[in-house]
């Protein structure tokens, strides 16, 4: 379908090898272990290992047809910061993310969505996208996410921010290269120097939560978001990772208990999708954040970042004709001028303000950013 840019630039991720793309999905060592050790009884244990620990819940996705039958496949994927004592389908989604991966499955995009983008809600009203999970829980996030992009959502999956912890330490770490100095966390507070950094436990943590360090607020919270992932990536492709059995097992078992998939994402079907996109490219991941015309104000109080319908409409053509390629360099170019012409601003905090004039909404408190 489509594929959205960046607030600020379009990141081309690159991986060391082929294939592994799916593995930014999440399972990603499930699908990159089918792929090394093939149909040997090591891989079957690691299958039902995912299939046990995983959580099944209900999406309302049609569950009668094949995800890429009508000719691509797209994935939803949400970051929860739940409370123990709390639901998480009852919370607003941290973070949204969709996957595109067209017919050719020798591509794949990621697209960002930022939690404060103002938009229609099926049944609500005009709200901020992640809200409408507080209203409806998963489906209607689906539905909303399907109206907003065009794409159909095949598949989904909520990652607890508390498996990224879990995964960094079975890695032995993740390598990024980090933008800018700052700090995070109120109590022993993590510190991360400006450029290579090695990110593990809580720092790993944190480090994708932080968003009140920066001036332009969740704009950089998604960028580094964006480069976590590319580490994790490149760390389950590692040479030294991929002929580690015991390493492979190690963070299948410690990250499936953090992940919540729709009712047909199983085992047998990840390691499906990733064996049949061994003809991906190494350079042929690209992720960015959809379209938007930065932060404002709506009648109600609220601050909100403004959709950039224009994009978005060109977006949808793009990823309809398969012109993502095109689409993404345009947007390079776009969103390099808005940088030298000044960034975005970060929304106000208010994240638990209700919209009361336009938005029956009633926001659910979250945990701040910079708390464990």
């Amino acid at each position: 379908m489509r594929r959205p840019p960046a607030p600020k630039r379009v990141s081309r991720v690159r991986l060391p090898r082929r294939g592994a793309a799916f593995s930014i999905v999440a399972s990603a060592a499930l699908v990159v272990g089918a792929g090394a050790a093939a149909a040997s009884s090591f891989t079957t244990q690691i299958a039902q290992d995912f299939d046990t620990n995983r959580e099944v819940v209900e999406t309302g996705i049609d569950q009668n047809s094949e995800a890429f039958d009508d000719g691509e496949m797209n994935i939803l994927v949400l970051g929860s910061d739940a409370r123990e004592d709390e639901n998480p389908e009852d919370q607003r989604s941290d973070t949204m993310m969709l996957v595109h991966i067209p017919e050719s499955r020798d591509e794949m995009y990621v697209m960002s969505i930022m939690r404060d983008l103002w938009v229609e809600i099926p049944d609500v009203g005009m709200s901020k996208v992640n809200s409408a999970q507080s209203h409806g829980g998963y489906p209607l996030t689906i539905r909303t996410v399907e109206n907003l992009t065009g794409a159909e959502i095949d598949h989904m999956v909520v990652i607890d921010f508390d498996g990224f912890r879990d995964l960094t330490t079975a890695l032995g770490g993740v390598e990024i290269n980090n933008d800018m100095a700052f700090s995070s966390g109120q109590v022993n507070p993590s510190y991360y120097p400006e450029g290579t950094i090695r990110l593990e436990g809580t720092d790993a943590l944190r480090f994708v939560r932080e968003r009140k360090a920066f001036t332009d607020g969740d704009y950089q919270r998604v960028k580094n978001q964006q480069k976590f992932l590319t580490g994790i990536a490149s760390g389950v492709l590692d040479s030294a990772t991929l002929t580690d059995p015991g390493k492979i097992a190690g963070m299948v078992h410690a990250f499936t208990p953090y992940l919540t998939v729709d009712e047909s994402l199983d085992a047998s079907t990840l390691v499906s999708y990733g064996l049949s996109m061994n003809q991906m490219r190494a350079s042929a991941i690209t992720s960015f954040t959809i379209p938007n015309n930065g932060t404002g104000t709506t009648a109600g109080g609220a601050s909100v970042v403004w959709p950039d319908e224009e994009g978005l409409a060109e977006m949808r053509t793009a990823m309809e004709q398969g012109t993502m390629g095109e689409f993404v360099d345009e947007l390079e170019e776009r969103l390099e001028q808005e940088r030298l012409d000044g960034g975005p601003e970060a929304p106000q905090d208010d994240e638990n303000q209700d919209e009361p004039d336009e938005s029956a909404e009633q926001e659910v408190p979250a945990l701040e950013d910079n708390q464990l």
